[in-house]
C-alpha cells in the first residue's frame, strides 16, 4: 500500500477512529486502526467491538491499494506533531512507513485478518436527520447520562422515534434530562433504543457541516449513522430505561422564573463553600426573589440573593449545585423556569423549546 495524504485531514481522521479504540485489550488487533486503500480513496476502522467507525479520506493519492494494520495512538501522535503538509504512508513487508519531509516513522503491522469485520450502513430504511439539530439534541441530554457503576441501561441514552418527533432521554437516576425536535420520519414506525453515550458523542464528532443531512437507522442490535465522510456503529444497550415520564411533574404550585446566566453564577458563588461531604445548596423562595444558601463543617457558611419572579408560596428546596449549574450550561433562553410542589419533590428545569431538565432534591439539616 502507498498513500499520500494532506497532514491535517490525516490528522482528523486518526483522531476520530482513536475516539473509539481501546488502549489496552485482551484482543490486541482491536488497539489498531485499521486502514483500506483503494482507488482514490482510504477508510479508516476502529471498534472497540462495541462501537465502530469508517472514516473515508477522499482528496487522497492512492499510488499502491491495499490493507494494514498499524498502531492507533501511535500512528495519531507521531502525524499530530509532523510539520509537513503532505504524508506518505507506505508498506514492505510487515512495516508501515509514516513520512513527511525529513521526519519518518516505521511502525510494525499485524495481519489485518485479526481485525474484526465492521458492517457497512445499509441505505434502505433509514431516516434522515440535520446534523446539527441531532448534535443539539445530544448536547442537551448526554451530560445527565449516568457514569457510575450502577443500572447498565441509565450509561445510555434512550432514543426515541415516533409521530415524525425525534426524543433523547438521559438519567442517573438523580437528574433526568428530555430533549425532542420534529424530523421527516415519514413512513417508518415507531424505533426505540438505548444507546451507549460514547457512540452518540461520537455521532456528533464526525458530524462537521450543522446543515448537512444525515442517515439515522437502527434494529434490535445496533444503531448506524452515515455522513458524507463516515460510517458509525454502535451496539444498542439491553435493558429496562427508567419510566421517566413518571419522573416529570405535569402540575406544580411554585414557579421562578431566573436570568439563566445570573442563576447559574450565583450558584457558583455559594457552592465554592460546601464540600464533597456537604455538596448541596439550599433555595429559599419569596416574593422578591431566592436566597442561595450552602455551608459546610470544614469551610463555612455563604449567601447569594438572586432577583427573580416568584409565583407560589414561601418555600425551601435543595440541591446538589453541580447537578444545576450542568443543566443551566445547556440553557437555551435567557431566562430559565423552575417548577416544584414540596421540598421532597422533585424541580423541573425549563431549558429550551422542547426541552426539559427534572433534578431530585437533597434533604439538609436546618
Amino acid at each position: 500500500m502507498k498513500v499520500l495524504c494532506k497532514r491535517e485531514q490525516l490528522r482528523d481522521a486518526l483522531a476520530v477512529v482513536n475516539g473509539v479504540i481501546p488502549v489496552k485489550s485482551t484482543r490486541p488487533a482491536i488497539e489498531n486502526v485499521c486502514l483500506v486503500a483503494s482507488d482514490e480513496m482510504v477508510e479508516f476502522v476502529g471498534t472497540d467491538l462495541e462501537v465502530a467507525v469508517r472514516y473515508r479520506l477522499e482528496e487522497v493519492k492512492v499510488e499502491e491499494p491495499g490493507t494494514v494494520l498499524i498502531p492507533a495512538r501511535v500512528a495519531a501522535d507521531f502525524v499530530r506533531d509532523l510539520a509537513g503538509e503532505t504524508v506518505v504512508l507506505e508498506t514492505k513487508g510487515d512495516i508501515c512507513s509514516i513520512t513527511s519531509g525529513k521526519d519518518h516513522c516505521e511502525l510494525v503491522t499485524i495481519d489485518p485478518d485479526e481485525f474484526p469485520v465492521v458492517p457497512r450502513f445499509v441505505e434502505k430504511g433509514a431516516i434522515p436527520v440535520q446534523a446539527g439539530g441531532f448534535t443539539r439534541l445530544v448536547q442537551r441530554t448526554a451530560f445527565a447520562a449516568a457514569r457510575e457503576q450502577g443500572r447498565y441501561a441509565m450509561h445510555g441514552i434512550l432514543t426515541l422515534i415516533e409521530d415524525d418527533t425525534l426524543k433523547l432521554v438521559a438519567t442517573d437516576g438523580r437528574r433526568l434530562a428530555v430533549a425532542f425536535s420534529p424530523i421527516d420520519a415519514k413512513g417508518s414506525g415507531p424505533r426505540r433504543a438505548i444507546v451507549p453515550t460514547k457512540g452518540m458523542q461520537l455521532f456528533c464528532r464526525v458530524m462537521d457541516d450543522a446543515l448537512e443531512t444525515v442517515k439515522l437507522d437502527f434494529d434490535d442490535n445496533q444503531i448506524c449513522l452515515k455522513t458524507r465522510n463516515a460510517e458509525i456503529f454502535a451496539r444498542l444497550i439491553d435493558g429496562e430505561f427508567p419510566r421517566y415520564n413518571a419522573v416529570i411533574p405535569t402540575e406544580t404550585e411554585n414557579l421562578l422564573e431566573a436570568d439563566a446566566e445570573l442563576f447559574s453564577q450565583k450558584l457558583r458563588l455559594v457552592s465554592n463553600v460546601t464540600s464533597a461531604d456537604t455538596r448541596a445548596v439550599r433555595l429559599s423562595f419569596s416574593k422578591d426573589g431566592v436566597e442561595i444558601t450552602g455551608r459546610s463543617a470544614g469551610c463555612g457558611e455563604a449567601t447569594a440573593q438572586l432577583e427573580a419572579q416568584f409565583k407560589g408560596k414561601p418555600s425551601e428546596i435543595a440541591f446538589n449545585p453541580d447537578y444545576l449549574i450542568d443543566g443551566l450550561k445547556n440553557c437555551e433562553n435567557e431566562h430559565v423556569k423552575l417548577e416544584f410542589n414540596e421540598r421532597t419533590s422533585p424541580g423541573k428545569f425549563t431549558l429550551g423549546e422542547n426541552y426539559v431538565y427534572v433534578v431530585m432534591p437533597i434533604t439538609v439539616e436546618s
